[in-house]
């Protein structure tokens, strides 16, 4: 994934990254909401979800200490990152700022 990652988070559109891993339950809680704020922008952001047990070294990158957490990209660069649940108005709210 590591190639792929740096493609993906270099792209033009925001792109959201989910930090998360299997076992830990918020993330279950994020992802309907990550899929919802998806479906809402459509092609104008992207979602990629990293597991942080399978992609040791991405979420070692980018200091990655609790799950989930969210990070946004645009043209490689980060514009956000904060741990915790986010709701769908929040995630609306700070991606109207990036788009």
């Amino acid at each position: 994934m590591k190639g792929k990652f740096e493609t993906i988070v270099n792209e033009n559109r925001p792109v959201i990254v989910d930090f998360h891993a299997l076992w830990c339950g918020p993330c279950k809680v994020q992802s309907p909401i990550l899929k919802q704020v998806a479906d809402e922008l459509g092609e104008k952001v992207k979602v990629i979800k990293i597991d942080v047990d399978q992609n040791q070294e991405i979420a070692g990158k980018y200091r990655i200490q609790s799950v989930p957490t969210l990070m946004i990209f645009k043209n490689g660069e980060v514009k956000y990152q904060q741990a915790g649940v986010h709701t769908k108005q929040q995630l609306m709210g700070i991606l109207t700022n990036i788009l």
